[in-house]
């Protein structure tokens, strides 16, 4: 992984313990030439499929590849555009590659991803893998969570702090593959970045069984390698009912 200083960057994933395979995916890109970096930044994406083993597998990974392909390809001085058109594009690959396998019918897969230029994020998302901000001790989640549950708690009918341990928490309403309509959420704006922050991408293996508490504690006082390895041991402790995928990029040497 080719990354230039500024910044620290790593990222871990681990089948849990009740899994057979891993169904999650991650990727960090930055371009290897100097002026395509300085126009395109540095991106991250982490996808969570869906679709039984193999089909989740292959989603994820046809979508963090296709992101970084048609971001690259497809940048046009615009990050956030950029990001748009890379999600459309793995909606329609994967959309594609189920008809033409119909042994991955029913396939589909969460991503979320962001790119940092200039110190300034934009993003985007669709399902309930999750993009949190940890500055100065505090940490904000900045993705909503496309599920069932995550429209209870907008309507006020569950509380967020009961969210997490809701029994229909997994059950999605959007996903990359899921249905002929894509709906992703994107930054209305770009924000600005402070050296010291740090950007968590994780799938529901690992925020599913922490609190934000937890995970800004151990972003916050470790190396972003450290961290990783922390969270991971932490929600194997706990069961690890799912594959465990996280991403940290701390701004600043």
């Amino acid at each position: 992984m080719h990354v230039r200083p500024d910044v620290d960057v790593a990222g871990l994933s681990d089948v849990g313990c009740q899994r057979e395979n891993n169904e999650d995916s991650y990727l960090y890109w930055e371009s290897t030439d100097d002026k395509e970096f300085h126009r395109k930044g540095r991106l991250a994406v982490i996808a969570d499929g869906m679709g039984g083993h193999e089909g989740g597998q292959e989603a994820s990974r046809l979508a963090v590849e296709t992101v970084r392909e048609v971001y690259d390809r497809g940048f046009r001085d615009d990050p956030q555009a950029a990001l748009a058109e890379s999600f459309a594009a793995a909606h329609t690959r994967i959309l594609n590659y189920a008809e033409q396998y119909p042994a991955f019918q029913g396939m589909g897969t969460t991503c979320t991803a962001f790119a940092v230029l200039d110190h300034h994020l934009y993003f985007a998302h669709v399902g309930d893998s999750r993009l949190y901000l940890i500055r100065e001790a505090n940490i904000q989640r900045l993705t909503r969570d496309h599920s069932y549950v995550g429209r209870l708690v907008e309507s006020g009918l569950v509380r967020p702090e009961d969210a997490e341990r809701h029994p229909q928490r997994h059950i999605l309403t959007a996903a990359l593959g899921a249905g002929m309509e894509l709906a992703v959420d994107v930054a209305g704006q770009s924000r600005e970045l402070q050296d010291g922050d740090d950007l968590l991408l994780c799938t529901d293996g690992l925020w599913g069984v922490t609190s934000d508490e937890e995970l800004e504690a151990a972003v916050s006082s470790h190396s972003p390698a450290e961290s990783c390895a922390a969270l991971v041991k932490l929600a194997r402790q706990r069961g690890g009912p799912d594959n465990i995928t996280l991403q940290v990029l701390h701004v600043g040497a």
